[in-house]
């Protein structure tokens, strides 16, 4: 089946594999606390070249889109998707599998969502019950295990969050602390 013509209603049924993978990978574009990785298995290197294509195209949100530079498995592909990390990425992703089902024969139920060691049913409760949501967010998570392994092994540990004493001003000024 030749895609190079752009996608067209149901174009990628059969090609696409219903589960994604958040953060599975690091981003490109900057720093993995601010930016969210989104990954999909296609099955063709063409299919894979208009989905990043779609991506980029069709998602102001979307910051870039790529496809990994060879093949997974015999004629298989990632495409990645970098999405801004911010507490309304489970609405992002539910809105791009929405519309994914214009092209597979998918509907957004029938996705599964993999987040390190979990896998669940695709639903933005479960993005947010595993996925942090903030760079903060993200950097407890991360940075809270590291300093574990450095404590452990004798190192200083690193500060998860640096006070600004400039933000700390405007927070005590607003009665947030």
């Amino acid at each position: 089946m030749n895609l190079n013509e752009g996608l067209g209603y149901k174009d990628l049924v059969k090609m696409v594999k219903p589960r994604i993978h958040v953060d599975e990978f690091s981003s490109k574009m900057g720093d993995d606390d601010k930016l969210s990785v989104i990954s999909f298995l296609v099955k063709s290197h063409a299919a894979a070249n208009d989905l990043v294509n779609w991506f980029e195209s069709g998602y102001e949100f979307v910051l870039d889109a790529d496809r990994s530079p060879g093949e997974i498995k015999s004629n298989r592909f990632i495409v990645y998707v970098e999405l801004r990390r911010r507490m309304n990425l489970p609405e992002r992703i539910s809105e791009l599998l929405d519309d994914l089902s214009t092209l597979t024969e998918f509907s957004p139920s029938d996705w599964s969502v993999k987040y390190g060691d979990q896998e669940m049913s695709f639903s933005e409760e479960a993005i947010e019950m595993m996925v942090p949501l903030s760079p903060k967010e993200y950097r407890e998570k991360t940075q809270t295990s590291l300093n574990d392994v450095r404590d452990a092994a004798g190192i200083p540990a690193v500060p998860v969050y640096d006070k600004d004493s400039e933000m700390s001003e405007i927070q005590e000024k607003a009665g947030i602390i």
